[in-house]
């Protein structure tokens, strides 16, 4: 059942996405877009205009040119405040039911049409969140698209009593990248050997007993913590996903040869009890020879179509890495956050079908934003495991208040409790808490 007709003086793919993503996907309704008055005029229920001046006194919103353009282009992006939350591209005309648009606004952000302009990139050539207009104007940690989008509903329903959304409800997704299964065990001779090595020259003394200790009497492995892992999985209920490093040793890809029997059984016992995804290793992001290799050598390894990635040190470049991911069966990937900053990256906490701005098309992919990452916290923010935890809760609160998703990013080593990780597994503990509890 149709719930809301949209006029508009045209379309474009770019409307029709963001109408889709808005009322589909965020309010959880149905809706007619035409380009006929006489069609609106007579239509029955709840109306909504999208161009540069009403035709009738109903629910209005007016229109920029972005959603109308068919190129890349620099946007002229001002700042205004609305209900405490910044947004871009104000409108300033009367009668129009937001001071900006909207429409335009969250097609900007989600599309990461920034990203497509020159900016400047980091020394792993990413994107960094400086570079962003949410984190230059202080809106980085606001979901701000699904805000706008509750508030876009409360309006229409307001003007309209019979009509009816039904947004989705919040959603927990804890997921784990496993760069290096093991610190020590399972290495190889020549990687122990090395690592052995390399201790003595540091005179690192504890790592070297810790090596042989793991390695000659049967201790435990540090970055062992799958049991606690599947603990809380059990407990809170939870439906994990592991995005597993399966491919050669290089300069930033450290994890164990995928020739390794361990390695496989445990890649297996994961897949047995959770999601698995491929974390495409660094080289493979220039390299979609490498790519193909890896997703089908873990593909023939769990007996598992892989459809689901998140690329190692979250290298993304757009839109050359989602198509080389789409052209190699994936359909699901979770890369979308920043390394340096918590927030969010897409302006939006619920999954979304990336668009290609290039080809000016929606595609079959769809992005799953992560808001949260251990690294980020500890290694980029600096902070401790007591502010750490302070963020978490704000960031969670956030997501709940919109019905969004919270996908939150860790590894197996920062749960060992120890070393540079000592007290963050509290940390871990605290946000699996505020995540899984009701409000």
């Amino acid at each position: 059942k149709i719930m809301i007709t949209i006029y508009s003086h045209k379309r474009s793919k770019r409307f029709q996405y963001i109408l889709e993503l808005l009322f589909v996907d965020l309010i959880g309704t149905e809706f007619v877009l035409t380009t006929n008055k006489e069609e609106y005029l007579q239509a029955q229920g709840a109306k909504l205009q999208y161009s540069q001046s009403p035709i009738d006194d109903q629910l209005f919103l007016y229109s920029e040119k972005l959603l109308f353009e068919t190129h890349i282009q620099h946007q002229e992006i001002k700042i205004i405040t609305h209900k405490e939350v910044p947004c871009i591209f104000p409108t300033y005309i009367e009668g129009s039911i937001f001071p900006f648009d909207a429409f335009a606004a969250a097609f900007y952000l989600v599309s990461r049409y920034e990203e497509y302009l020159p900016h400047k990139r980091d020394h792993h050539n990413r994107f960094p969140a400086k570079e962003s207009i949410s984190h230059q104007e202080h809106f980085l940690h606001l979901p701000v698209i699904n805000i706008w989008a509750k508030e876009l509903s409360s309006i229409i329903k307001d003007r309209y009593p019979d009509f009816k959304a039904h947004p989705k409800k919040f959603k927990f997704i804890p997921s784990y990248d496993i760069d290096n299964a093991w610190a020590y065990k399972n290495k190889g001779l020549t990687r122990f050997i090395g690592g052995s090595i390399k201790s003595v020259f540091n005179l690192d003394f504890k790592t070297l007993k810790d090596r042989f200790g793991v390695v000659f009497r049967h201790k435990s492995d540090p970055y062992d913590t799958y049991q606690i892992q599947k603990r809380w999985q059990s407990e809170y209920q939870l439906n994990p996903i592991y995005f597993i490093l399966f491919g050669e040793l290089g300069p930033y890809d450290k994890n164990i040869s995928t020739l390794n029997f361990q390695f496989q059984d445990l890649v297996k016992e994961l897949r047995d009890h959770a999601l698995v995804g491929i974390h495409p290793t660094y080289r493979s992001n220039e390299n979609v020879k490498i790519l193909k290799e890896e997703i089908r050598d873990l593909s023939e390894t769990i007996h598992v179509d892989i459809t689901r990635s998140r690329q190692h040190f979250l290298k993304l470049t757009l839109p050359q890495t989602y198509r080389n991911l789409l052209n190699h069966g994936i359909i699901h990937d979770y890369t979308m956050g920043y390394a340096d900053q918590v927030g969010f990256r897409a302006g939006i906490a619920s999954p979304f079908y990336f668009y290609d701005l290039d080809l000016e098309t929606k595609t079959k992919l769809v992005v799953h934003p992560f808001a949260i990452m251990d690294g980020t916290l500890r290694d980029y923010l600096k902070v401790g495991p007591t502010a750490a935890k302070t963020i978490i809760s704000s960031i969670i609160k956030e997501i709940k208040q919109v019905d969004g998703e919270m996908i939150s990013l860790w590894h197996n080593e920062s749960l060992n409790n120890k070393g540079r990780w000592k007290d963050w597994v509290e940390v871990y503990a605290h946000l699996l808490k505020e995540a899984s509890k009701g409000d």
